[in-house]
C-alpha cells in the first residue's frame, strides 16, 4: 500500500500531467477547426459524434453538450453502427469521429461507409498520420504526448483533450448562434440551474393573498391584516390605490418599543415609505439577490406599475433556486 505522501504526489502527476496535455493543444487549433464549426453552424442537419472505447464515453458527453447548447446532435457508437445504427443518419447530417490512435478495426470500416454515404467527417484524433486522419473531411488535433497513466496506454491526457476539444467545439457554435440564458433554460428546465434561468417573481407570489392597508388605518386593522395573510407586511395604499409604503413585523415590534400609546396611532405613522419591489416577471433569483443585499425577507410585487402581492424569500429557498 502506497503512503499518503505517495498517493498525494500520484494525485498531483496526474493532474499536471493532463493540465500540460490540455495547454499544449492551443497551439494545435488550426483552420481545420475553424471550418469544422462553420460546416457545422450552416448545417440543417445533425452533428452524429461516434466512437470506439473511452472515445464512445467522450462521444457521448459531447453530443450531451452540443444538445445543450442549441446544436443538435446524435451519439452513435462505432461499433453498433455496422450493426444497424448507421439508420441513424440522414444525408444532411456531420460525422465526428472520434479515436486516439485513428487506427482502430471499427473507425476503418466505419469511415469508408460514411464516405460513400456522402457525408461529411471530421475526424478527433491524436495520431495525425492515422487513417481517419487522412481520410476525414476536417481534422480536429487532439494530440498528447503521454497519457497520464505510468505505462502510458489507459486513456487519460487523451479523453481529456478529446472532451476539451469538444468543449471548445460547442462554445464556439454556441456564440456564432448567440445562445442566450433564455435559450439555455429551455433546455435546462430541471434542477437548480434550471430554475435559476426560468423560474420568475410571478411564479412564487401567492395570487389572492394581497395584504394592504390604507394610510388611515388603525395599528389594530395593521396587525390583523398582517396575521391574516400570514406574509409578514402588509402593504400601504393611498386614497387612489397607489402603493405608498410597507409594515412588516419589524415595523410593529419597533412602534411597540417607540410608542407608549399605540391607541391613536394609524399606518401612515409607522410604515417604511419606498418600499422595496420587484417586477411580476423578473426572475426569482433576482428577487432573492435584491432581498439579500437589502438585507429583507420579502419584497411587493408589481405588474404594470401596480401593486398585486408580496414574494418572500422562504418560498425561494423552499424551492431550491439557491
Amino acid at each position: 500500500m502506497k503512503t499518503s505522501e505517495e498517493i498525494l504526489s500520484i494525485a498531483k502527476r496526474t493532474i499536471f500531467t493532463e493540465s500540460q496535455a490540455i495547454s499544449n493543444l492551443s497551439s494545435q487549433i488550426d483552420h481545420d477547426f475553424a471550418k469544422a464549426v462553420q460546416i457545422i453552424y450552416k448545417s440543417k442537419g445533425r452533428v452524429i459524434v461516434t466512437g470506439i472505447g473511452k472515445s464512445a464515453i467522450i462521444a457521448g458527453k459531447i453530443t450531451a453538450t452540443l444538445n445543450s447548447t442549441g446544436t443538435p446532435a446524435i451519439f452513435m457508437h462505432a461499433a453498433d453502427a455496422i450493426h444497424g445504427d448507421l439508420g441513424i443518419i440522414r444525408s444532411e447530417d456531420i460525422l465526428i469521429c472520434i479515436s486516439k490512435s485513428g487506427n482502430t478495426p471499427e473507425i476503418k470500416v466505419l469511415v469508408p461507409l460514411i464516405k460513400n454515404m456522402g457525408n461529411t467527417i471530421i475526424g478527433m484524433v491524436s495520431e495525425t498520420g492515422s487513417y481517419l486522419a487522412q481520410k476525414a473531411d476536417l481534422v480536429l488535433k487532439a494530440h498528447v504526448e503521454k497519457e497520464a497513466c505510468p505505462n502510458n496506454l489507459a486513456p487519460t491526457s487523451s479523453t481529456t483533450a478529446q472532451m476539451v476539444i469538444g468543449d471548445a467545439l460547442a462554445v464556439c457554435l454556441l456564440e456564432c448562434r448567440g445562445f442566450s440564458e433564455k435559450d439555455f433554460a429551455k433546455f435546462h428546465p430541471g434542477g437548480q440551474l434550471g430554475k435559476k434561468l426560468y423560474m420568475r417573481v410571478g411564479d412564487f407570489y401567492l395570487e389572492g393573498k394581497l395584504p394592504k392597508v390604507r394610510m388611515d388605518d388603525t395599528i389594530k386593522k395593521v396587525i390583523l391584516e398582517i396575521s391574516s395573510k400570514r406574509l409578514g407586511a402588509t402593504a400601504v395604499l393611498d386614497e387612489k390605490g397607489e402603493l405608498t409604503g410597507i409594515i412588516t413585523d419589524g415595523d410593529l415590534r419597533r412602534m411597540i418599543e417607540k410608542h407608549v400609546s399605540l391607541e391613536n396611532l394609524t399606518a401612515r405613522q409607522i410604515m417604511s415609505p419606498n418600499p422595496k419591489t420587484i417586477d411580476y416577471n423578473a426572475l426569482a433569483v433576482d428577487a432573492f439577490e435584491r432581498m439579500k443585499q437589502n438585507n429583507i425577507t420579502q419584497l411587493l410585487v408589481l405588474k404594470n406599475c401596480r401593486y398585486i402581492g408580496i414574494i418572500h424569500i422562504h418560498d425561494i429557498l423552499k424551492e431550491g433556486i439557491v
